[in-house]
């Protein structure tokens, strides 16, 4: 039987969603921008579904705009925010541990002529407060940064940050990439001072191929894509009922009873952390004790990370050696921002967990790695 500990890369669907798309694809098909019943049906079942959603961020539901995803949302609102305002703002900051679709989108904008601000981080992941604070310019009109790390599982002070932004400039628009944070911690978007968010199914249990976007009222932005005026005009598109139905679903269930989920991830996260470092020789830890729940990432000295996943691969248990999104790319960026060691940088493996992971496969992994560790290191000759 397979193990999955790829978590951060995507979830396996629940039953249940899978089941609601398929009743979407099959039975309610219809267009909902169409003007008769069936059509009309089906915008009142997505106008439910955004309520819903809206409701886990306490946020209102026409906050909510649905997209394909993370990077897309992450794309139509840090784009959309920096032209709009490109007339009077040009500059713009984020961070160096962003995911490729923030940095990237930042690199674009910088090529269209706007000013960026990259900001370093400590060794936990972490921006100085106070060099953000230095950053900031009477003509800034956005700061973006990630909630969760994917990689390291860091918690940003997002609350900390946005009362740095706003006691400069409230109208500063401060958006928070929120793909590995909502579901796995509790927060509300007036909590913690967020104009806008953004958010994947597929990290929840969900479908791939949807998204949200929450932007607060009174936040204006150009959007990205021009069509039929769909989401307000803002996101132009026949809608995916079935995905946004299917993150709905998936919504619903996480949230029922999501403490103690959080709290099961934390207790499987914490057992392999210390079966590891008590377990195992030539260990580097790379998550912290106040990281979120779900991530733990872990250099083990002397190897490749990229050799002991296929060695675990082949017992069929997935792991990862970063961002599903630069796995292809040498070198982990965002270890590389907290100063590794070059063989802390060429060991390092994430581990990411689920409410779906027990007891027994977390002992197996421990006993698989320890195997192959042995044969590894004896190949390469690390003492």
């Amino acid at each position: 039987m397979s193990i999955y500990l790829d978590n951060s890369a995507t979830t396996r669907p629940y039953k249940e969603v899978i089941e609601t798309m398929v009743s979407f694809l099959s039975e309610d098909f219809q267009n909902p921008s169409a003007a008769y019943r069936d059509g009309l049906n089906i915008e009142r079942k997505i106008k439910k579904a955004r309520e819903d959603i809206a409701k886990t961020l306490g946020a209102r539901s026409d906050e909510i705009i649905f997209t394909s995803g993370g990077t897309e949302s992450n794309n139509q609102i840090i784009k959309g925010v920096a032209r709009y305002n490109k007339a009077r703002k040009k500059h713009i900051i984020t961070s160096q541990i962003e995911h490729p679709s923030v940095l990237n989108s930042f690199y674009d904008l910088e090529r269209e002529g706007f000013d960026i601000t990259v900001l370093g981080v400590d060794k936990k992941g972490r921006i100085d407060i106070d060099e953000l604070k230095s950053a900031l310019r009477e003509d800034t009109c956005l700061v973006s940064m990630m909630h969760v790390n994917n990689e390291i599982g860091v918690i940003a002070d997002i609350k900390e940050i946005s009362k740095a932004i706003k006691s400069f400039n409230e109208d500063i628009v401060f958006h928070v990439d929120a793909v590995q944070s909502y579901g796995k911690l509790r927060f509300t978007v007036d909590e913690l001072g967020i104009d806008a968010l953004s958010a994947s199914g597929h990290k929840i249990h969900g479908p791939k191929g949807i998204g949200l976007l929450y932007v607060r009222r009174g936040v204006e932005f150009s959007p990205l894509i021009s069509g039929g005026g769909q989401e307000r005009g803002l996101r132009s598109g026949t809608e995916n009922v079935a995905g946004i139905m299917g993150l709905a679903k998936a919504v619903e269930i996480l949230f029922n009873g999501l403490d103690e989920k959080i709290e099961y991830m934390k207790k499987y996260r914490d057992t392999l952390k210390n079966k590891i470092v008590d377990e195992i020789d030539g260990v580097r830890i790379n998550s912290f004790d106040d990281g979120v729940c779900h991530i733990l990432n872990v250099s083990f000295l002397g190897i490749k990370g990229e050799v002991l996943l296929h060695f675990l691969e082949n017992d069929d248990i997935s792991v990862s050696t970063g961002s599903a999104c630069s796995a292809k790319k040498p070198g982990s960026r965002v270890l590389k921002a907290l100063k590794l060691s070059d063989d802390a940088l060429e060991g390092a493996v994430r581990f990411s967990i689920s409410e779906e992971n027990n007891m027994d496969e977390i002992d197996e992994v421990v006993e698989k790695i320890k195997t192959h560790l042995s044969r590894i290191r004896k190949i390469s000759g690390y003492k």
